[in-house]
């Protein structure tokens, strides 16, 4: 890759919870970042995007890396329009953005784009790495699809890399924003039997794993955005509670998941992923926070 100081990257998702942590960061270490937003282009760093369209392959010619993190967020009741909104908007968001990309003049060097580890579906105590085969289910599908939309740039000979996305940790956003009012008002307890498996990474770490990408020529492939102790539903709520100083003993009964989120509620609240960063790990990405307590207890001062 070029110079820090003078390499380009282009960013999609920016606005979200992982995108709009991930840009400061990476103008901290001298890159230069243009965004592709949805709405009007408000500033020079930006160029205006409908995904449902591939970019014009003039505006996003000469960059370094391509950084695509765009998606519908999962969260909500999965009826028919948000399937479809979850899926188009990776799916087809990824084969234009990969189609301009590949007509473009100056190809990148490096894609980075999104994929969860949704992908490996609900596995029970099985323990899985980048190797492991996909499952079933509304979002196994849609990642199989998501990460297949970014094929022709591997095919082109542009080094890809699918960052399967765990949990992560912040108390700015996902998972862990959402858990914080019932717990801190000691509501909070297992969701279901608490036996599954909830694969974590702090925000940091992710971050950290995102630039551990862009500079390293040889990590490629999928890559698991985990850290290396997954724990169980149990696990991590007790964990919580104990750092918040408040009770968990009020546990939220499988058929209550499903009846609040229906198929949500079914596959990303009581589906259990054990994942491993192997990839990570053999590329030498150094951890900052491996154990859950000091996750989070870093996570609630951020």
């Amino acid at each position: 890759m070029a110079a820090l100081e003078s390499a380009r990257v282009l960013l999609t998702g920016s606005s979200g919870f992982l995108g709009s942590a991930l840009l400061p960061s990476l103008k901290a270490r001298g890159f230069a970042v243009t965004r592709l937003v949805r709405g009007a282009a408000a500033k020079e760093d930006e160029i205006r995007w409908n995904p449902a369209w591939p970019p014009t392959p003039e505006v996003i010619s000469g960059f370094d890396a391509v950084i695509h993190l765009a998606g519908e967020t999962v969260v909500g009741r999965w009826t028919a329009s948000k399937k479809a909104k979850i899926r188009d908007s990776r799916v087809t968001g990824t084969r234009n953005l990969v189609h301009a990309l590949l007509e473009a003049k100056d190809r990148p060097r490096v894609l980075i784009s999104a994929s969860a580890i949704g992908y490996y579906g609900d596995r029970g105590d099985e323990l899985l790495n980048e190797l492991s085969a996909s499952g079933s289910g509304f979002l196994a599908d849609v990642c199989r699809e998501w990460e297949a939309a970014a094929q022709p740039a591997v095919d082109a000979g542009i080094r890809t890399a699918v960052v399967r996305t765990g949990v992560v940790l912040s108390r700015d956003g996902g998972a862990l924003k959402k858990m914080l009012p019932p717990f801190r008002m000691g509501v909070g307890g297992n969701i279901g039997s608490g036996r599954q498996w909830m694969s974590w990474i702090h925000l940091q770490d992710w971050i950290g794993a995102m630039h551990h990408i862009l500079k390293n020529d040889l990590v490629q492939g999928p890559v698991n955005l985990v850290g290396p102790k997954p724990v169980t539903n149990a696990e991590f709520t007790k964990t919580l509670a104990s750092v918040l100083s408040r009770p968990a003993i009020f546990p939220v009964p499988a058929f209550v998941a499903k009846l609040a989120f229906g198929q949500m509620g079914e596959e990303v609240l009581l589906g259990s992923q054990r994942v491993e960063p192997a990839r990570l790990v053999t590329s030498g990405y150094p951890f900052q926070y491996a154990d859950l307590r000091k996750a989070l207890v870093a996570a609630l001062k951020d």
